[in-house]
């Protein structure tokens, strides 16, 4: 049985930026699940990733990772290294939307396989906008992998 990606899952230790990102899909009218992880070793539990031997439950799979790199525990990258590492997340669209603009940073997420890299605005109103166009794009405007396809390691 192929898993049903739904929702969203929010890696984010920083409570306002939660905060701001929570607002920020309601306001723009995402009803999507959001379920939010405070650190790294939580979003791994969440997603069955990691050194974890028991299978992830695709019922809960988000369709969308929204990951911050500075983490407490596990950091974003190697989140982001496990979740593309495993048979059953690997095809789940991550945006890391981090306060890092390092190069060095940007880099390893997308040699890491990260979808889109997107620097958080430090104004409200722009940090809005961000995440509504985040949300929109990839939960609305998006074609996700075909079902036959997703968690699926034997198919094309």
């Amino acid at each position: 049985m192929s898993p049903a990606f739904r929702g969203i899952l929010l890696v984010e230790d920083n409570a306002a930026d939660v905060e701001f990102i929570l607002a920020s899909l309601a306001s723009t009218g995402i009803m999507e699940p959001v379920t939010v992880a405070r650190d790294g070793v939580e979003a791994l539990d969440i997603l069955g990733c990691g050194d974890r031997t028991d299978v992830p439950d695709p019922d809960v799979l988000p369709r969308l990772v929204i990951l911050d790199i500075k983490l407490p525990r596990v950091n974003g990258l190697e989140v982001l290294r496990e979740v593309r590492g495993h048979p059953l997340t690997r095809e789940i669209p991550v945006v890391m939307f981090t306060s890092s603009n390092m190069e060095r940073d940007v880099a390893e997420c997308y040699r890491l396989g990260v979808n889109s890299y997107v620097q958080k605005p430090v104004e409200f109103e722009r940090f809005r906008e961000v995440v509504r166009q985040l949300g929109t794009y990839w939960l609305g405007v998006n074609e996700p992998p075909g079902p036959a396809r997703i968690g699926n390691p034997r198919s094309p």
